[in-house]
């Protein structure tokens, strides 16, 4: 090529090579995130979270509020939300009293939210499940604080997901616990409140399922009259009965039974509500990244991570997940994608975990522990199941009384 030709060429080039540069070093126009608000939903004064109880921290209680998991799972889900295009927002609603559901779910409406997490009593989470459909237009509500068995069953609805363990399943997997270790006969205590009567149903359920065998049931109770004082006596409640290889104190409240491990009459183990305590959450787990989970939490918390911060974690990590699987699905889908579909979430604790389709509760590894550490892991080696071990815990489809589906 002549010389001429050879640097009008390499002038040409220059040029394209520079626009090119130019062009490349000029920012695209960002795509604007798709903005998903969760709604976490509490109530004001609620007694489950006054500052005394809180610092009590009674084993299975709650030691602080479920927004703090919450936004733990947005921020861990940052990274793969961004990628498809979606930004998560958490919005913080405290109920002023139960009467102010309708005006926040007016607010939500406007606000266009249709995930749901609920920090509620019973109550207060019936009457925003049974609101949500008309209020909030098809909204998913994702249980993280209500054990009650019959939010799964009678009262269950289509749209209603649950995070926190039912009280079957907590006393399914100390069940199969005390089976494994042979501990059979167990000397029952207890409480007078209200929410001890479906405690006790719970563990007769799992009881007559395993094969443990109630020696007997003590009443106890926490009084300052000195006609009662015997009702509150732990070497007294335990001394009589000496067939007992194990004693299950029922108590919901968790006040009576921080008194009893270590006081029985007889030396032995203490299990329910204190002693050996079946949880969903234990900060000391120290497998399948539990330690960073753990850690990542307390620093943003500043406190602890028990199983009522782990169900509301899992809860938005639920939203995350689905929304990255099915960026564009309408809610309805994303529901049935979740509950009984092929949407699963990893919760650090081993298996990937997924919603039950006959009453949306979370299939989930419940830990047996005391205050220092996980012991066991339920299911148990050796429980058998003809189609999913993990529903060994809980109602199984063929008992359950939730008709509901998506």
């Amino acid at each position: 090529m002549p010389a001429a030709r050879q640097s009008r060429f390499r002038g040409i080039l220059g040029l394209g090579l520079w626009c090119a540069c130019v062009w490349a070093s000029v920012p695209a126009p960002a795509l604007a995130a798709t903005k998903v608000t969760i709604a976490v939903v509490s109530l004001d004064g609620d007694p489950r979270h006054a500052p005394r109880r809180l610092e009590k921290a009674y084993p299975g209680h709650p030691t602080g509020r479920a927004i703090d998991g919450v936004q733990l799972a947005a921020e861990d889900s940052a990274f793969e939300l961004d990628a498809a295009g979606i930004a998560l927002e958490v919005k913080d609603v405290v109920l002023p009293n139960a009467a102010g559901l309708t005006k926040a779910l007016a607010e939500l409406k406007a606000a266009k939210v249709q995930h749901v997490v609920a920090d509620l009593p019973a109550a207060e989470l019936r009457a925003l499940v049974q609101a949500a459909p008309a209020a909030l237009g098809g909204a998913i509500v994702f249980n993280a604080a209500a054990d009650d068995d019959a939010l799964r069953g009678a009262q269950c609805a289509a749209h209603l997901l649950h995070t926190i363990p039912s009280r079957a399943m907590l006393s399914d997997a100390l069940a199969q616990y005390l089976a494994a270790r042979n501990w059979r006969k167990a000397l029952v205590l207890q409480g007078p409140l209200p929410g001890d009567a479906p405690v006790l149903e719970a563990f007769n359920r799992s009881a007559k399922r395993y094969g443990i065998k109630a020696t007997s049931t003590k009443p106890f109770k926490l009084t300052g009259d000195p006609r009662e004082r015997d009702l509150g006596n732990v070497r007294l409640l335990t001394g009589s009965d000496r067939e007992h290889e194990v004693v299950a104190v029922l108590d919901s409240d968790g006040e009576f039974a921080r008194t009893v491990p270590y006081a029985t009459q007889l030396p032995r183990p203490v299990v329910g509500a204190a002693g050996l305590v079946a949880v969903p959450w234990h900060p000391l787990w120290e497998r399948n990244g539990g330690p960073q989970l753990s850690r990542r939490f307390a620093k943003d918390a500043k406190r602890p991570m028990t199983g009522h911060d782990w169900a509301a974690w899992i809860a938005g990590r639920a939203v995350a997940t689905v929304l990255v699987d099915l960026p564009k699905a309408p809610i309805a889908q994303q529901l049935k994608a979740l509950r009984g579909g092929p949407v699963a979430v990893d919760g650090f604790k081993g298996p990937r975990l997924s919603f039950r389709a006959w009453d949306g509760q979370l299939r989930q590894p419940i830990f047996l522990s005391h205050v220092d550490g996980v012991i066991g892991v339920a299911p148990l080696d050796g429980v058998l199941h003809p189609k999913e071990v993990m529903d060994t815990l809980g109602v199984d489809e063929a008992e359950s009384a939730c008709k509901q589906r998506p």
